[in-house]
């Protein structure tokens, strides 16, 4: 979310994409509330220009996915003129029923990279704000660094410890 803060790019999702990933942190976040998550999506919302995707939904039942659920993801890509799907779950977004629209999905540590490799002073500072934005507990450079990594973003982290003294 940093990150998409610096507009190095325009983040773009729907409120069902929203309900995705608060339910999915429910599941597994007993300590988090869904008012919590919602003051989360609501804030999303409200700092990230032009970020909700509406009037996608007629496109879904036309569209061929291996998970017919992820549909509405790529029917909100096509809506909104994105050419990338950022996701952990690349096998469920093939090229051969992306490359018709246009659109790739890249999992979030090589889009990350890539960003880093743009515009390495908006991401070492997005990451600072992050990094600073963590109370609960507060961690150092070293401690970010881990939690990014068990994230699965190995790569973004070898490359944001060329940079710790900014982060």
């Amino acid at each position: 979310m940093h990150v998409a803060l610096t507009d190095l790019y325009r983040a773009k999702w729907t409120n069902e994409i929203h309900e995705e990933w608060i339910g999915s942190l429910l599941k597994n976040r007993t300590d988090l509330t869904r008012v919590q998550l919602e003051r989360t999506r609501d804030l999303m919302n409200a700092n990230v220009r032009d970020c909700l995707v509406t009037g996608y939904e007629n496109l879904i039942p036309a569209l061929t996915l291996p998970d017919p659920d992820d549909r509405h993801v790529l029917a909100a890509a096509i809506r909104s003129g994105a050419d990338l799907i950022v996701t952990f779950n690349l096998q469920d977004f093939p090229e051969a029923a992306l490359k018709p629209f246009g659109i790739e999905a890249q999992h979030p540590d090589s889009f990350l990279t890539y960003q880093l490799d743009l515009a390495p002073n908006l991401v070492c500072a997005a990451a600072k704000r992050h990094r600073a934005s963590l109370k609960k507990p507060p961690k150092d450079v070293d401690e970010y660094l881990q939690t990014l990594e068990a994230q699965s973003l190995a790569q973004t982290v070898s490359r944001l410890r060329q940079f710790g003294e900014l982060i």
